[in-house]
């Protein structure tokens, strides 16, 4: 597409959706859909797929790259108000992920729509959900059981425990356990 050869693009892009399809795998999908939604007119349809199927994964970094490829599409669309919630949900998670370049990227697209940037600077404090999560974890309670205690999904649970992770720079509930009072 950057080199102004959209035909060869999408040629490619379909091929790589039919041998996606054959795996059938939602990882495989959702990247297919991505790279259709990258060179097709009727990009919502193919970036809309590709976010369904990415929610059947564990794929944060996927997950981002799709909502920041779908959020510049609809940017470039002149559609900046439609493309703010992908690019802030693409830019969190590259920060939370620390992959640095992606999240600059996502920043940039931001800006382009017009919004202000909130950066997030590393060792920022948790938020009142991920404290709470971490002392229960803390206590030595399992994911299970804190999703009960909190009404909450033990994906939800999990994925407060990432952020945690990332921000705290540890890597285990022992760690987690040692850095709170």
């Amino acid at each position: 597409m950057r080199l102004g050869r959209r035909d060869d693009a999408v040629r490619v892009a379909r091929r790589y959706r039919a041998e996606a399809a054959a795996k059938g795998q939602p990882w495989a999908m959702g990247r297919a859909e991505r790279t259709l939604g990258v060179v097709s007119d009727g990009f919502d349809e193919h970036f809309e797929a590709a976010l369904g199927y990415h929610e059947r994964t564990l794929e944060d970094f996927e997950t981002a790259r799709t909502r920041l490829a779908y959020g510049a599409r609809l940017r470039r669309a002149r559609r900046r108000v439609d493309a703010r919630p992908h690019l802030h949900a693409a830019l969190e998670t590259f920060e939370n992920l620390r992959a640095a370049r992606w999240a600059d990227l996502a920043a940039i697209e931001l800006g382009a729509t017009g919004e202000t940037i909130q950066r997030r600077t590393p060792g920022e404090s948790l938020t009142p959900q991920e404290l709470q999560v971490s002392l229960l974890l803390a206590e030595g309670k399992t994911t299970r059981e804190v999703a009960a205690a909190l009404f909450l999904s033990p994906k939800t649970i999990e994925y407060h425990l990432r952020k945690v992770y990332t921000k705290l720079d540890i890597r285990s509930r022992a760690e987690l356990a040692g850095r709170l009072p």
